[in-house]
């Protein structure tokens, strides 16, 4: 990898603040603030586990990615009208928005609401409303990925694709989230499958606490395009040849690999590994507002306790953002140009 570029470091933290990026894996149901599951609560009459903000925020010391889910689920629990999916995407929208990210797809669980006899059509109607309000008010971009929980049985994801059908123009593609361990990938494939041939894009979290088997299994039994997470390809060199030799997107988490425990510090991340390797490497929030930081914080995190990374690394990352989005090729090309604007702009003044 390129020696970082002589950019003093607030200059830098300034330079991924402003640069214009895609975001490809957030949970919309973890961007929900406590601030906001409050308001929530109490305008949907919900009896919460904590009595205030501050007490729920100390709940977020997770040992690793179960406990996190606990908490996750749980504060889902106060979403329960289109209203509410509404206001919790806007705000996640308001909040990418004035990060620069110009376009962002973003996974939504539609079985963490139905399972609490939430229709699906309140769920995508609230976020579709959202997208498009958003599109019209700030200019960003985004679309949404339905992920199925991979803890549940493969009979629930069917269940909820048929639930889906009616309101298929809103989705872009399918996922694969939730608990990894114990439940690879090849448990999904015939639900998959079906997606597929609906024309829908297939992307799924593999290699976050699963070994690498599991993200090869990602590849040839689900056809994913992208690997959310994939950090654990390291421990497998024929599959990081693979990755980087097909250009296989990787949308790395870096907060949140620390905060479940994946590594023990961000000095320790292997993102600047990954992006030397020739990895399309991606860095994303996953659930921002449990760990600690949206997808300029994730930037900004990574610079300042990694050395080897640098302006060329900055724009490459951004650059890698657009190329792994399911955007159209005209989209791509223009953010790609405002990208060149931003850099020039910084090399021009020294």
């Amino acid at each position: 990898m390129h020696a970082p570029d002589d950019l003093s470091r607030p200059r830098l933290a300034t330079l991924l603040r402003t640069m214009p990026k895609a975001e490809l894996h957030v949970h919309i149901e973890g961007t929900l603030e406590p601030e906001l599951i409050f308001a929530l609560a109490r305008r949907n009459g919900v009896t919460l586990p904590h009595p205030d903000v501050e007490s729920l925020r100390r709940a977020y010391a997770f040992q690793d990615l179960q406990s996190f889910l606990d908490i996750y689920y749980a504060g889902a629990g106060v979403l329960l009208r289109e209203e509410d999916f509404y206001d919790m995407a806007m705000a996640y929208l308001r909040r990418a928005a004035a990060d620069n990210v110009v376009h962002a797809e973003i996974f939504f669980d539609p079985q963490t609401h139905t399972m609490r006899g939430v229709e699906f059509g309140t769920v995508i109607q609230g976020l579709a409303r959202a997208r498009h309000d958003a599109r019209q008010a700030l200019g960003i971009s985004s679309e949404l990925i339905m992920c199925f929980l991979r803890h549940l049985p493969e009979e629930s994801a069917f269940e909820t694709l048929a639930a889906a059908l009616p309101y298929r123009e809103h989705i872009l593609g399918v996922g694969l989230d939730s608990g990894e361990v114990g439940n690879p990938p090849e448990k999904f494939a015939n639900v998959f499958r079906r997606c597929r041939e609906l024309g829908w894009h297939a992307v799924a979290h593999a290699g976050e606490e699963g070994p690498p088997q599991y993200i090869w299994n990602a590849l040839y039994e689900l056809k994913a395009e992208r690997i959310d997470h994939g950090v654990r390809c390291l421990d497998d060199p024929r599959l990081v040849a693979y990755l980087a030799e097909h250009r296989i997107p990787l949308t790395v988490c870096p907060l949140s690999n620390v905060m479940l425990k994946v590594y023990p510090s961000m000095a320790q991340h292997t993102v600047a590994e990954l992006l030397e390797a020739g990895l399309c490497v991606t860095v994303n929030s996953d659930d921002p507002a449990y760990f600690g930081g949206y997808v300029n914080e994730n930037l900004v995190a990574c610079f300042e306790a990694l050395p080897g990374l640098g302006v060329r690394e900055a724009r490459q990352l951004a650059l890698n953002s657009f190329e792994a989005s399911f955007a159209p090729e005209g989209d791509k090309e223009a953010w790609r140009r405002r990208l060149d604007g931003v850099f020039g702009a910084t090399e021009n003044a020294g």
